[in-house]
Parts: C-alpha cells; sequence; structure tokens
C-alpha cells in the first residue's frame, strides 16, 4: 500500500508574484509522485502543518502595501510585538523593543536583508548597532521572522529573535514614485526590473528629504541605489548578484531633559545641542546560488560590505566639561564580509522520514573606531582609538523527524568560535582573545487536529559584546582606574510553548508563551568609551498575535505582547531591568478594491506602547505612547495611483523614547540634575503620493 510520507519545508529563493515559495519532498513508500508546492504570500496564509514555532512567520510585501511608514526602520514592526522608534536624527539607527528588551539598536535582534547581516558588533554606538536606512520598502517581498534561540541556522545577535528581509528578484512593472508632505519630507523612487542576457535586471534609486519638524532642521539627505541580477535556470538552480550603495547626512535633536522644555527655543521640539548629527555611507555586494531538486537543496552566499559613520551626541550637555560641554563624536569605519553555505537533504531514515541539514557561516570584520571629545563638531581630545579584527567561524547541523501523524521533531547544534584582535591607543586595553560557544537547540510540533497545532521549542544562544571591552584593563578616560576585562560571548537560555490554528475560517492566530534568561546584560558605553557590567536577567511574557481577512477586500490584524523582565540577582538599587518593554498593543484595520488595477484602499493603525520601569527600584516610569496613522488612495487605472498618509492623526505630544539619567544646563550644581529625558513623537503630518506603474 502506498502512504504518502511527511514533507520539511525550506524557504526557497523568491519567484515572482511576491511570494515565498516553500518546497516540500513528499516521497512515497513505493513509487514516486510529483512534488506538490505550498506557497506563502505573507500572513494571511496558514503555517499549519509547516512552522517550527508558534512565533515564526511570514510578513508579504501585500501587508506592507497598505501600511503607512513614517521611517524604512518601521517595517520590522509588521513582525508582532516589535518596536522601532527613534531618539536623535533620522539618519541613526532606529531604537528597538522586543520580548521584554529594549534592544538599543540592534542588541539581541538579529536581522539582514536578502541573508547579509545588517547588525554591527563591536560598532562605535552600539553593539549590534542595526541602521536599516538603506532599505527600499517598495522592495521589500517577504520579511520571515522566527523569535528565540531555537534554530541552529541563528547565531549571534538573535536570542529575543531574528528577520531576515528579502527583495524581490523582478517586479512585475516599473514603478516611478515621488512624495511630499509635513516638514520639508520629499521623495523620488523610481524602479524597475528588464529583461538582460536570460535574467531580470532590478534597479531602483531612492532620492529623500526631510526636515523633520524640530525647531533645529534635521536637513537629513538621503540617496541610495539597488542593482540586482537574477537568472534562473531550467535544472532548479538560480544565481542572484546585489550591489547598493546609501549615503545619509543630518542634523540631530536628541533627546532633551523634561525640565528644558519651557526653556528651549521650540519647546518640546528644541535641542540642548544643535550641533549635534552625523553622516553614514553603506556599500554592499552580494553573490547567491543555489539549487533545489528532489532529494534536497543547496545554497552558497558570499558578501562584502564597506561601511562608514560619524555621529556627534551630547547627551549630559555640561555635566563633565562646564566649560566646553559634553559633546562627543563617534567614528565607525569597516569593511565587513562573510560567507554562508548550507546543504538540506531528504531521506528515510528507519523508516521515518526525515531532513537533514549542515551549514557553515563565517564572517570577519576589520573595524577601526574612535571616541573624541568634540565642541561644535570641532575636535578637542580623543577618549580612547581602536583598531578591531573580528573574525567568526560557525557551522551547525539540524535534524527533522517525522514520527508519526501527528508529531514531528527538530533537533540541532551550532558551535561559534570567535577571534578579537584590538589594537588600542592605550597599550594597557590592546590584545587578542578567543572564545567559543556550543549552542543545542530542540523543538517539537505536535499536530495538527482540527487545523490547530501545538508547539514547544528550548535552546541555547548567545549575543557577542563588543570586542574592546574584552581587553580593557583601565579606563580609556583614566588610565590609573583599573578594569576587568569582560567575556565576549553571552551566553543566553530560551524556551517557549505555543499554539497556532486557522480553525475559524479566514484567521491565522497564534499564542506563545516564553522564557529567557541571560547570564549577563553587557553594555558598551560609547560616551564613556568602556563596557558597563550589569547583572544576570530573566525576562518571560506571552505574545498573541492575529490576522483576519473575512473576504478579498478587508483585513484586520491585532497584536498583543506582555513582557516582565528582571535582574536574577539582588541588589539594593532594585530588580527591575530599565528600560525593558512591557506592553505592546498594534492593530490595524485595511480595505481596498479585490482589482488591483483601479479602486479605493484604506488603512487605520493604531500602536500603544506601554509604561515601563526607567530605573531598577521602578519609582520612575516612562509615560504611555499612543499614535493612531491612517492612510487612504485611489487607483485611477493600471497606471495612475494617489494616496495620502496621515501621522499621529491624534497630535499628541507622546514621547518616541524616554531615559532617566543625571545631565547638567548651564547654571545648574556641578553634580547635574537626575531627570527625564525624552525625544518626542513627531506631531501630525501629512504626505501625498503620486505613483506610476507601467
Amino acid at each position: 500500500m502506498n502512504t504518502a510520507r511527511f514533507f520539511f519545508c525550506r524557504t526557497a529563493r523568491l519567484s515572482p508574484g511576491l511570494s515565498v515559495l516553500l518546497l516540500p519532498s513528499l516521497i512515497l513508500a513505493h513509487e514516486p509522485e510529483v512534488m506538490n508546492k505550498t506557497v506563502v504570500t505573507g500572513r494571511s496564509d496558514s503555517l499549519v502543518g509547516f512552522a517550527d514555532s508558534s512565533s515564526e512567520g511570514y510578513v508579504g510585501s501585500d501587508h506592507l502595501e497598505y501600511r503607512p511608514l513614517l521611517r524604512p526602520g518601521e517595517v520590522l514592526e509588521t513582525i508582532p510585538g516589535l518596536l522601532a522608534t527613534q531618539h536623535s536624527g533620522s539618519g541613526k539607527a532606529n531604537q528597538y523593543f522586543a520580548r521584554g528588551f529594549n534592544l538599543d539598536h540592534g542588541t539581541d535582534f538579529a536581522t539582514s536583508v536578502d541573508g547579509v547581516p545588517v547588525n554591527l558588533p563591536t560598532h562605535a554606538h552600539g553593539q549590534g548597532y542595526t541602521d536599516l536606512n538603506f532599505l527600499i520598502p517598495e522592495l521589500v517581498e517577504t520579511i520571515h521572522y522566527r523569535k528565540g534561540p531555537y534554530f541552529a541556522d541563528v547565531g549571534d545577535f538573535g536570542s529575543a529573535g531574528s528577520a531576515d528581509l528579502v527583495y524581490v528578484d523582478r517586479l512585475d512593472r516599473s514603478l516611478i514614485e515621488a512624495t511630499g508632505g509635513s516638514f520639508g519630507y520629499e521623495r523620488f523612487l523610481a524602479a524597475g526590473s528588464p529583461a538582460v542576457a536570460g535574467g531580470h535586471l532590478l534597479y531602483a534609486v531612492e532620492m529623500a528629504h526631510d526636515d523633520g519638524p524640530w525647531k533645529n532642521p534635521q536637513d537629513f539627505q538621503k540617496l541610495n541605489g539597488v542593482l540586482r541580477y537574477t537568472r534562473h535556470k531550467d535544472d532548479g538552480s538560480e544565481f542572484h548578484l546585489t550591489a547598493s550603495a546609501y549615503g545619509g547626512r543630518w542634523n540631530s535633536t536628541d533627546q532633551i531633559p523634561e525640565r528644558a522644555i519651557l526653556l528651549l527655543k521650540g519647546g518640546r521640539l528644541g535641542a540642548v545641542d544643535s550641533s549635534d548629527g552625523g553622516d553614514s555611507h553603506r556599500f554592499s555586494i552580494n553573490g547567491e546560488w543555489e539549487r533545489d531538486s528532489d532529494s534536497g537543496h543547496t545554497a552558497v552566499q558570499v558578501y562584502g560590505v564597506a561601511y562608514d559613520l560619524d555621529l556627534f551626541s551630547n547627551f549630559t550637555y555640561f555635566l563633565d566639561d562646564p566649560v566646553n560641554g559634553d559633546q562627543f563624536e563617534e567614528q565607525d569605519r569597516r569593511g565587513f564580509g562573510g560567507l554562508k553555505a548550507h546543504h538540506s537533504w531528504n531521506y528515510e531514515l528507519m523508516g521515518l522520514e526525515s531532513e537533514s541539514t549542515g551549514g557553515l557561516q563565517t564572517r570577519g570584520d576589520w573595524i577601526h573606531n574612535g571616541i573624541n571629545h568634540t565642541v561644535g563638531r570641532q575636535f578637542l581630545s580623543v577618549t580612547r582609538d581602536d583598531t578591531v579584527g573580528q573574525v567568526s567561524v560557525s557551522p551547525y547541523l539540524e535534524h527533522k523527524t517525522k514520527w508519526n501523524p501527528w508529531l514531528r521533531s527538530t533537533f540541532g547544534a551550532r558551535a561559534d568560535v570567535y577571534h578579537f584582535d584590538v589594537t588600542s591607543n592605550l597599550p594597557q586595553n590592546s590584545g587578542a582573545v578567543d572564545r567559543a560557544l556550543i549552542s543545542p537547540k530542540a523543538g517539537l510540533a505536535f499536530g495538527p487536529w482540527a487545523n490547530t497545532e501545538l508547539y514547544l521549542n528550548g535552546g541555547l544562544g548567545f549575543h557577542s559584546n563588543d570586542g574592546r571591552g574584552s581587553t580593557t584593563r583601565v579606563s580609556p578616560t583614566d588610565p590609573s582606574v583599573p578594569l576587568s576585562p569582560v567575556d565576549p560571548l553571552v551566553r543566553t537560555y530560551g524556551a517557549e510553548v505555543g499554539i497556532r490554528t486557522t480553525a475559524v475560517r479566514g484567521l491565522q492566530s497564534t499564542l506563545s508563551l516564553w522564557w529567557l534568561d541571560l547570564d549577563s546584560e553587557l553594555v558598551f558605553s560609547g560616551d564613556a568609551g568602556d563596557t558597563e557590567v550589569s547583572r544576570p536577567s530573566r525576562r518571560y511574557g506571552v505574545e498573541w498575535a492575529n490576522y483576519y481577512t473575512p473576504n478579498a477586500w478587508l483585513t484586520f490584524d491585532l497584536d498583543f505582547s506582555g513582557s516582565h523582565a528582571r535582574f536574577r540577582t539582588w541588589d539594593p538599587s532594585g530588580q527591575f531591568v530599565p528600560g525593558s518593554i512591557e506592553t505592546v498593543v498594534a492593530s490595524g484595520i485595511s480595505v481596498h478594491d479585490p482589482n488591483p488595477d483601479h479602486g479605493f484602499f484604506a488603512s487605520l493603525r493604531v500602536r500603544y506602547f506601554g509604561p515601563r520601569a526607567l530605573v531598577e527600584d521602578d519609582s520612575v516610569r516612562s509615560r504611555e505612547t499612543l499614535l493612531l496613522n491612517a492612510e487612504a488612495g485611489y487607483r485611477f487605472n493600471r497606471t495612475w495611483t494617489l494616496s495620502v498618509a496621515v501621522f499621529n492623526l491624534l497630535n499628541r505630544h507622546d514621547a518616541d523614547i524616554a531615559y532617566w539619567y543625571a545631565s547638567r544646563l548651564p547654571g545648574e550644581a556641578a553634580s547635574g540634575v537626575a531627570d527625564l529625558h525624552l525625544h518626542p513623537v513627531e506631531p501630525l503630518g501629512v504626505r501625498a503620493t503620486v505613483s506610476a506603474r507601467f
């Protein structure tokens, strides 16, 4: 008797039509059949029977199309429970929050674009710095996100989660788009993908300018471009070569002390130091080859990136230097590159359908970064100057088995070997360090029953810390003060139980209960130039995500996340982890004509960012942030579309980000004043876009 066996899913290169192709290997016991295919276009598609955890998912371009975006980094807010905010100029990386973390600019959430990592280790401003200003949202075809340290192919920075944003191979039609709006916002985009030499050549050019609502105009100027060649062959193989270039410069209005709002020119939109700002550039090249066959999948990727950043900031004003002020410059110049390769093969093991994957990931960063004391962007003195070489080699294995019709398992492990070599301006802070970790992973999926599946996941992970901290033995600002080097790799432990159901027609719903421990929360302090050591921590929480499409023209989504974050060791200062996110609610409704070539479309979105502890004893808490954004438009025909987006529709005076620390304004006591420092959300703003597709 012929019996159809279980098939394992893997993500392959995107095909035209804005979808991710999951190629199952459907193996019969005695005679072969043609492989079936399951297409996942986004959150509206069922992953029951395919996903490895309840918190894994996809976001498709159709979900992004009807979503107003104030900044490119907000594409990550399509991931349930994740927030992208800003506390400085638009050219700086966003501030991210997820799963009980203030992720700073990306620590503990691994982000990649077409498989190329965006997180930057040993960065001048913050570990894992994730700048998505080079992203062109109109080119994003899917976002594949996964939460927790449960996946063998996810390493550094991936303990809270990871996301891979994948660009389209080609556009159905060429696009020209022009946007203008409040606060001097201007944007132009041109993109197309003509057929060339048996493949397609995707191109996109983006130019943008934004002054923002700030009293000191940020004058953010961006020039961005992508060139990508794709060729598919009849033997199941495909090749991609992508080059991109980005440049931006801006003035910053950083967070301001609450006590200064009534004193500053411009009030809550004013700046204490109007000379803050920066510029950044990113150039990359990425080559990918992969091949699918009935027995498996092979992929090889090689990438290289050149990057630089000059950033001027002043968060404490005149606390350390009452004459010149506390402005500092952070410089980061680096080239980094890497290799990713894996092979998956399907086979029968003791009568059980199995899939095994072996992979290798390598990366090298060659970094020169420095911190300087400045005034009005003019150099005064060196705080620290370092040249860092950082190399990692990470092999991994993963095995999946279908044990019976209602149980499948995933077991895996990865080894991460790191080498850090630091040459500092202070010889005492130079040196070389090697570290290695092995991280096992496991997952079970039960079901499906009645279109419902249960998951149990667990694993060990890690994040790297700033390489400079691993060799720092004296204070960069006072060599007479000894410091202890920190462990460059910090272990994390996580587990999750969850459920995924499509029992209600048109509704995709997932519920996850998760837990995550960190051995230490070590943070490199950009203004001080050293690594601050904090205690071990524990986080746990719940995530409930819903996506409902009752018919072809109407979509609802509702995501709720609640988190609890505490230090695991007692200290008189308190047990709360400052800045850790506690409550997030995101919801939206969109309507659109089912005919893609004409008709009305509109969306309304609300985002609630709840209060959170800003100090260890919870005596100071942030206020809530509530944003309501909307977009409406009309497609006149196959070519022309007009849309209008409105941000902060309620014109609330909430904060995008809030901190509690001491700073000093002119005339205040030398010890400074502890105060709430906040960066306000942008006031009500409007942007209109005209686009032509041909």
